[in-house]
């Protein structure tokens, strides 16, 4: 008698930031000389019909994925995770349909944390009948961050940029005018030029960048995907995200461990951003839901100060 064959229909949904979601597509680059003769390098053509080469730009990134898949081994299906971030991540697994398997038992959580780097099994189910072939259908999202992780800095907050320097807060809770979404109500904007260098404001592990994006606007769902960004992982679970770093600048990768003060990156104007400026945010999980956490930031004497904005930061 034929081994019976395991069908099954996968569908995936990932939850991300909106700073970091997805893929993005090519990006033009114009190429066209100044008013002074200079060169020009620029994700925007010229205003006048001057002489323009545009060059399409991969905007690849570094990306770990998780991947829920399954095995046939014996009479029993197997369901595994392979998670590729070096942070743990959230998974919620959803059963569409089942035919000529066994259901898994009533008390059974189909919520999962995963270690970073790692294979996990969710779910082991037994076939029923030898003789058809069994069905599985599921669905499952996920996100980084343990939901059990709560926020516990030791100490303030570096300032995120060079020491001795001053640059003001453009926007910061309670008054915003972007950042009104839940991963996003405590993120302060830094106003700063293109190529300030960026320094970890917390030590941690990096688990995800991407850094060859150059193109930025005022439209969110377009523009939002195309923020260059670094994620670290913070000891108590939480995690800070820098976004809209310059091209092709950042100095760490996932897996990297970094310090408290280590360059990192350049600032710069890429994603959903309407000016050279870092967004900066300490993020939790909080259940399948990324949230943002209020901190505080190391002044003088190695005082605490709250972010306000308007308020022209320096760095200690």
């Amino acid at each position: 008698m034929a081994r019976p064959a395991l069908v099954a229909v996968v569908k995936r949904l990932a939850l991300f930031l909106l700073i970091c979601v997805g893929n993005v597509d090519a990006q033009e680059l114009y190429k066209y000389r100044g008013a002074n003769g200079e060169w020009m390098y620029t994700d925007r053509p010229p205003a006048d019909q001057r002489k323009v080469e545009v060059r399409a730009m991969s905007a690849a990134r570094i990306q770990p994925v998780v991947t829920v898949f399954h095995r046939l081994v014996g009479r029993e299906i197997r369901l595994l995770a392979q998670n590729d971030f070096y942070a743990p991540v959230e998974v919620d697994l959803s059963l569409d349909e089942l035919r000529n398997v066994s259901l898994p038992p009533a008390e059974q959580s189909l919520h999962f944390v995963l270690p970073p780097q790692s294979e996990t099994l969710l779910l082991t189910l037994d076939m029923l009948e030898y003789s058809a072939s069994p069905v599985i259908a599921y669905r499952y999202r996920y996100l980084a961050g343990d939901p059990e992780s709560r926020h516990q800095p030791s100490q303030p907050y570096r300032v995120p940029f060079a020491v001795a320097n001053s640059h003001t807060i453009s926007q910061v809770f309670p008054y915003a005018t972007t950042h009104l979404t839940e991963d996003a109500y405590y993120a302060m904007d830094i106003v700063m030029p293109v190529g300030t260098h960026i320094y970890a404001a917390r030590g941690g592990t990096v688990f995800e960048v991407a850094s060859t994006n150059f193109r930025g606007g005022l439209d969110p769902e377009k523009d939002g995907a195309a923020a260059n960004l670094v994620r670290i992982l913070h000891d108590d679970g939480t995690y800070g995200v820098y976004a809209h770093l310059n091209w092709n600048t950042i100095r760490v990768k996932p897996g990297d461990v970094v310090g408290r003060g280590e360059y990192i990156a350049d600032s710069g104007n890429t994603g959903f951003s309407s000016g050279p400026h870092l967004h900066f945010a300490v993020i939790r999980n909080a259940g399948m839901q990324p949230v943002s956490v209020p901190i505080t930031l190391e002044g003088p004497n190695r005082s605490a100060i709250v972010p306000e904005t308007g308020r022209l930061l320096t760095a200690y």
